[in-house]
């Protein structure tokens, strides 16, 4: 997470650790659905064709999951914050030319959400 960033003043928490997609890839993703109503995420996780797309829509039904235990409206629940960190890397070499070789790193993400009631 960024420092000096607000985490206080949120309804639900739910995290998806050492996710094997780059970090990079998976923020294209999460950056379609930062600061949508849930059930406008849900849909637009429903039609992308990323490979991030089915999980982050079950991580955000994980974080509703959460919400319900308190009571608060399901139906005005939006997506407040979103990240993706980087995980550990696994260093790979690929066989190139004349006995040399190239570096492969295979990374791994870690993604946060955060979510809150529309009114509060």
């Amino acid at each position: 997470m960024a420092k000096g960033a607000s985490t206080e003043g949120y309804i639900s928490r739910a995290s998806l650790r050492e996710v094997r997609v780059a970090p990079r890839k998976a923020r294209l993703v999460v950056n379609m659905i930062r600061g949508q109503q849930v059930e406008r995420a849900l849909d637009m996780l429903e039609v992308c064709d990323k490979k991030t797309a089915p999980m982050l829509k079950k991580l955000l039904l994980s974080a509703v999951a959460n919400a319900d235990r308190s009571d608060v409206d399901i139906d005005e629940l939006y997506v407040k914050r979103i990240w993706v960190d980087e995980g550990k890397t696994l260093h790979r070499i690929m066989p190139r030319a004349r006995g040399s070789a190239a570096p492969i790193r295979k990374r791994h993400s870690s993604i946060t959400v955060l979510l809150d009631e529309v009114g509060a």
